[in-house]
């Protein structure tokens, strides 16, 4: 088992940063891809981004592409978003997810999540 715990959520105006990170225990997450979702009221949730097991490969959803940067210190067991340029349209919970799959298709752990609102 995996425990994931998110922090670094908050309140943020339009066009600052924000640097969630995700904490993981009970294994280490050194042979999971590892990524982002957020879900926002009213909506389902939707895959951010993701990094390979060796930290590689970097994938993105195209709503954060070039604002987002996703990294991962498999030595501290943990994974790292850092969202920069946020919009109010980020306004979300963000989850951190360990699975399989460049875009993380297959979740097998999810942490508690994580506010993030931007004011505009």
């Amino acid at each position: 088992q995996v425990q994931l715990v998110e922090s670094g959520g908050g309140l943020v105006q339009a066009g600052g940063s924000l640097s969630l990170s995700c904490v993981a225990s009970g294994r280490t997450i050194s042979s999971y891809v590892m990524g982002w979702f957020r879900q926002a009221p009213g909506k389902e949730r939707e895959f951010v981004a993701s990094i390979t097991v060796g930290g590689g490969s970097t994938y993105y959803a195209d709503s954060v592409k070039g604002r987002f940067t996703i990294s991962r210190d498999n030595a501290k067991n943990t994974v790292y978003l850092q969202m920069n340029s946020v919009k109010p349209e980020d306004t979300a919970v963000y989850y951190c997810a360990a699975g399989d799959s460049t875009r993380l298709k297959s979740v097998y752990y999810w942490g508690q999540g994580t506010q993030v609102t931007v004011s505009s």
